[in-house]
């Protein structure tokens, strides 16, 4: 079986062919990834508009360099998945409608993914893990702790009350005036700095639960630059630094808090794993404090490799792939959807940190 894949949620322009080898094992046949970062620069973030743009300019091309680098023509393919949601509804537009497209032409099966759902499922792609384990999906959109049962199984154990930990990334790097995109400017400008030197809050710590929040550490990082200006160069370095290891502190908490859980009710695993995935997972510090956590905890920990961890087509594919060998398929009228939660039963809370709201 090879699935052609296509992911146009954000603001990355991706096509994959992934399928089986002869041993049944998955395969990533080709993985193609097009950034928009240079179209939405001077904006500070993604402008939904630009980006529906350039999916559209660039998918035709994106999807021919992936069959060519899988060594395949068009009519090789089984079947074909789309990002289907959560995310900007013109860019999931223009992926789901080329998809449907080709599934009709070729008249192979085509599948609407649950963008979340390919991340979660990554490291099942890439290093074959069973069923349970945890799951950091920490990303521009998205920050949560979900219990991953199997496939379509998923329990959320914690989420963002306010702003995704990619978003306030983002947010601290306009505010120092690093640029975009956010992440790895402020990871490099914190690889210089002190992170004792300025105190910053280490939100969530000690709660009762599995939430996060970063809304209010990204406004304490203003109020100290703003009490600096002009900020010097050092200034900065140590903002990035402080605010790192401040983010850094809540995730041991937050994890922690996950990993006593999980060995409450699932008491006889043996090996039990924590996986990290979405953008976010590519910064090293991020990694580091992950690693040592799982050390100390007896945990295993998984983390795709750095380009799998941000959008990609190659986690939609083989998401798709699976639910096809399930005998599933989307009906030709699905439509795409802004919000889709990987657990449907669990709560939206974000906002719930706001003044007058309940947690």
């Amino acid at each position: 079986m090879r699935v052609l894949g296509i992911e146009t949620s954000c603001d990355e322009t991706a096509a994959a062919v992934v399928g089986r080898d002869a041993a049944g094992r998955p395969a990533i046949h080709s993985s193609i990834v097009l950034s928009q970062a240079g179209d939405h620069a001077a904006f500070g973030g993604v402008v939904p508009e630009i980006a529906a743009r350039a999916h559209v300019e660039a998918l035709d091309r994106v999807i021919a360099a992936a069959l060519r680098d899988a060594g395949l023509a068009i009519g090789d393919i089984d079947a074909v998945s789309a990002t289907g949601g959560p995310g900007l509804v013109g860019g999931l537009m223009v992926g789901m409608t080329t998809g449907k497209a080709i599934a009709a032409a070729r008249s192979v099966p085509f599948l609407a993914v649950n963008h979340l759902e390919g991340h979660a499922l990554t490291a099942v792609l890439t290093d074959g893990i069973p069923f349970p384990y945890l799951l950091l999906l920490v990303s521009g959109g998205h920050t949560q702790i979900v219990l991953v049962r199997g496939l379509g199984r998923y329990e959320r154990w914690g989420t963002t009350i306010d702003d995704a930990l990619g978003e306030a990334f983002d947010k601290t790097a306009s505010l120092l005036s690093l640029g975009f995109p956010g992440g790895p400017a402020v990871e490099a400008a914190a690889a210089r700095g002190d992170p004792r030197r300025i105190e910053l809050p280490r939100p969530m710590i000690g709660q009762p639960n599995c939430n996060f929040s970063f809304s209010g550490l990204k406004t304490a990082v203003r109020m100290e630059a703003s009490r600096r200006e002009p900020v010097a160069e050092g200034d900065v370095a140590d903002l990035c630094a402080a605010f790192q290891e401040s983010v850094c502190a809540s995730l041991a908490d937050r994890i922690d808090r996950a990993f006593s859980r999980f060995r409450a009710e699932f008491p006889d695993a043996s090996d039990p794993t924590l996986v990290v995935a979405g953008g976010v997972a590519a910064n090293r510090r991020i990694r580091a404090l992950l690693s040592e956590r799982c050390a100390k905890e007896a945990w295993r920990l998984v983390a795709p490799p750095p380009k799998l961890c941000g959008d990609n087509a190659a986690m939609i594919a083989f998401a798709g792939m699976l639910r096809l060998e399930r005998g599933e398929r989307s009906a030709s009228d699905v439509a795409p959807r802004s919000r889709w939660p990987l657990d449907e039963q669990a709560d939206a809370l974000i906002g719930s940190g706001r003044r007058g709201m309940k947690a």
